[in-house]
């Protein structure tokens, strides 16, 4: 077991990381917290019996005392992330650090730098290398039954709904404030493809923009707040009021609804909206990032890739496709699909798929629960106790080069997109 404190107990530091520390103590112990709000706060030191000189409002507070645990989970938001994540290492604390990184390249290259100075880790929560359904795709990918890999496409719907309450009402509403939309929310998309394809990106472009969520398609008479509009019941997709309080009323009082509020009371919920940002019309907020991206990529040995993401879906499947000289493997997050062109240049990593008649073989998923990132947020936090058991292998490891290299190609995604042009690395 791992004593561990949490830096940012809001809604993946509290819901996720310390719920996952709950539900097994015998791999962690939470011992500290620090959250400048005072409901979670006090909700993290209830849940995990944290006596008042373990729990502060400020996390520099927390390096006033004597080192008090291995590691750190650093869930602060995005802009929050490099002052403490430098100060932590430099104090001697691991570190499970939220993504993104940091927002901009040179300080997530300061970030890496001080981890290989200090000798700490830094493993950073890309989520989705710890589904078992991005596993197994990884696992074919490696094995080479492709042959040689020669293009990928990837597919992100955010999901209507998502997009309002995250990206237009919400904290990542404003690249300023947040990051690029590429970077806070695809930054797991892309870091999948340098994970997949394991090759230097070499050459990007990107297309994209803020195409729907803004004045100009703000439908006549609409008020700017959901709660006195006149398409509050019907005709907006996007009404707060219908959608929140249909949470609220089906009791599904987790995440997004406990975002908006700590008081998930039906009262509590309309006062949240009629008085808070999540009340607001997509069409009136102050949001700047964009609801659509598209990312061309070459990479080293002239795989090409696309990537996709869009607001505008109302289903979560998330696609992949690889297409090799041998096979082709595409899959949407619940099934995995290998189509042979014939016979398969090497052999499959495992047995567990069922062979279809017309020779197709398949891997099912859709038996793993959707929530928590289909597994991966168990997931991560299951690696980052074997990283903490067997640090001088976790420090040898490629995790952090790998893990910039995703971070960089964002960045250099937003570049071609602000710029319009061909970006060569």
């Amino acid at each position: 077991m791992q004593d561990v404190l949490i830096v940012g107990a809001g809604s993946r530091g509290l819901t996720v990381y310390a719920d996952y520390i709950a539900r097994h103590p015998d791999q962690f112990r939470l011992v500290g917290v620090s959250e400048p709000r005072a409901y979670y706060r006090e909700e993290t030191a209830r849940r995990h019996r944290l006596a008042p000189e373990r729990c502060w409002s400020d996390w520099r507070e927390l390096l006033e005392q004597p080192q008090l645990a291995p590691a750190v989970i650093l869930a602060t938001q995005d802009r929050d992330h490099v002052e403490p994540a430098l100060a932590l290492m430099e104090r001697g604390y691991d570190l499970l650090l939220e993504k993104p990184m940091a927002p901009d390249l040179e300080q997530c290259r300061q970030l890496q730098q001080a981890s290989r100075r200090h000798q700490r880790l830094m493993v950073v929560a890309h989520v989705l290398r710890y589904t078992p359904y991005f596993k197994q795709l990884k696992s074919l990918v490696n094995s080479g039954v492709l042959g040689q890999l020669v293009t990928l496409r990837h597919f992100e719907p955010v999901l209507f709904w998502h997009q309002a309450h995250s990206f237009v009402r919400g904290n990542w509403r404003k690249t300023a404030d947040s990051a690029p939309m590429i970077l806070a929310k695809s930054c797991h998309d892309l870091d999948m493809l340098c994970y997949l394809v394991d090759r230097e990106p070499v050459r990007v472009a990107s297309l994209g923009g803020l195409s729907h969520f803004s004045r100009e398609h703000q439908p006549a008479g609409a008020s700017d707040r959901c709660s006195d509009c006149l398409y509050r019941e019907q005709g907006c997709p996007y009404s707060a009021p219908r959608f929140y309080l249909n949470l609220q009323r089906s009791g599904a009082l987790g995440w997004p609804l406990d975002t908006i509020t700590s008081d998930t009371s039906e009262a509590g919920v309309l006062e949240a909206l009629a008085s808070g940002p999540y009340g607001r019309c997509v069409y009136a907020c102050d949001n700047d990032v964009v609801d659509h991206q598209v990312v061309a990529v070459e990479f080293a040995g002239g795989i090409s890739a696309t990537f996709t993401m869009t607001a505008f879906a109302k289903e979560r499947l998330r696609e992949t496709e690889l297409l090799g000289s041998h096979a082709q493997l595409s899959g949407d997050g619940y099934k995995i699909t290998l189509r042979p062109f014939g016979d398969l240049p090497a052999p499959l990593p495992d047995q567990r798929g069922q062979t279809q008649a017309n020779g197709d073989i398949v891997w099912d998923f859709s038996h793993v629960p959707n929530h928590g990132h289909s597994g991966g947020d168990d997931g991560l936090m299951d690696f980052f106790s074997e990283c903490l058991q067997d640090r001088e292998k976790a420090l040898q490891s490629r995790l952090s080069e790998e893990t910039l290299r995703g971070h960089a190609l964002c960045f250099a995604a937003e570049q071609a997109r602000l710029e319009n042009r061909l970006l060569t690395f």
